[in-house]
């Protein structure tokens, strides 16, 4: 291994090349608390990581999320490659691994809110920075509450995120549970008479619905984006944890299906949401790999900007292919300008 090699920034939030050097797998996360709720600190500072956007981390999260748009493998609006929208995603969610022994969690991810500031650049190393901020307990199940931010080699927001996690659970016992924050319900409903429409423009309106997509995630998308490449063992990427979690077979991550969306949105705001997106999700149940999941938005609002443009607001979902709501959120962004 050359010293370069070695010293620059990994493109993941641990280097998984360090394994040779334990001769014990288990030494790796040798000093990390349990994840237990009673091992809560807060507030809790979770570390600075610096990562490398690379070639091959966009290429990765192109396998896992099936999002190979020309921004990302060609050139961008904003001038060469930039990573997918969600790219740090995951990298924000995963922070508290740092400091919690993160083959030892059984968690359940209940919500992820991001801001989007700014794309980020092919080769650009980022720096990752995360808290927890609140912890509670609610229906007997212990929740804490992450708030984190990826900014970019110039110091530059790059997207904000805000995430609720059960810190340790049985995964397959749980349904329908949220953060406990009150918000306007999303039903799924289309109302009578919706314009049906593959991506917004200047003449978006209210009642305005997104084209569906249907997505399946398989077991090595889910694994792939769970940290398999790192050695991390989990509900997401491994059967036998899946089964101690009481589930038949590993679930998606809920960051995973928050990309889904994101992507989604993507395409229908366009550059505009990687500067002035907003999303928010809760994950209701978990969804099984293979699973096939639909991904809805509905235009609910279309409201003034200070800069003299329109932000459409929305309702978003996913549904499995039997019907039942597995995920809802809100999101926003500003609509493209008249041409």
């Amino acid at each position: 291994m050359s010293q370069d090699s070695a010293t620059r920034p990994w493109r993941d939030l641990t280097d998984p090349r360090r394994i040779v050097d334990y001769d014990d797998v288990d030494d790796r996360e040798a000093g990390r608390k349990e994840p237990e709720f009673e091992n809560l600190e807060i507030p809790e500072d979770l570390g600075t990581v610096r990562e490398v956007v690379d070639d091959h981390k966009i290429k990765r999260y192109a396998f896992t999320q099936d999002e190979y748009g020309p921004w990302y493998f060609e050139d961008s609006p904003f001038g060469g490659r930039i990573g997918q929208a969600t790219l740090l995603c995951n990298d924000l969610v995963q922070m508290f691994t740092n400091v919690y022994a993160a083959s030892k969690v059984v968690g359940f991810h209940t919500e992820e809110q991001m801001w989007f500031d700014s794309p980020v650049h092919l080769d650009e190393v980022v720096t990752l920075k995360g808290t927890y901020t609140e912890s509670y307990v609610r229906r007997g199940e212990g929740y804490v509450v992450m708030d984190a931010q990826a900014t970019g080699e110039d110091g530059r927001s790059l997207v904000r995120h805000r995430g609720v996690e059960i810190l340790k659970t049985v995964p397959g016992t749980l349904g329908g549970r949220g953060s406990g924050v009150p918000e306007k319900r999303v039903t799924g409903e289309i109302p009578d008479g919706a314009r049906t429409v593959a991506a917004f423009d200047a003449l978006t309106r209210v009642g305005d619905v997104l084209e569906p997509v249907t997505k399946e995630i398989t077991f090595e998308q889910a694994a792939v984006f769970s940290r398999i490449g790192e050695y991390v063992i989990n509900t997401h990427n491994n059967l036998q944890a899946a089964r101690i979690g009481k589930l038949r077979q590993p679930i998606v991550q809920g960051a995973q299906q928050f990309g889904l969306i994101a992507a989604r949105l993507v395409a229908a705001f366009g550059p505009g949401f990687f500067t002035t997106g907003w999303l928010k999700a809760k994950f209701l149940v978990p969804v099984d790999v293979f699973e096939p999941i639909t991904i809805h938005a509905l235009v609910t609002d279309v409201v003034p900007r200070g800069d003299g443009g329109r932000s459409a607001e929305l309702e978003v979902w996913i549904r499995r292919a039997d019907g039942r709501l597995v995920t809802v959120g809100w999101a926003s962004a500003a609509l493209p300008a008249p041409s």
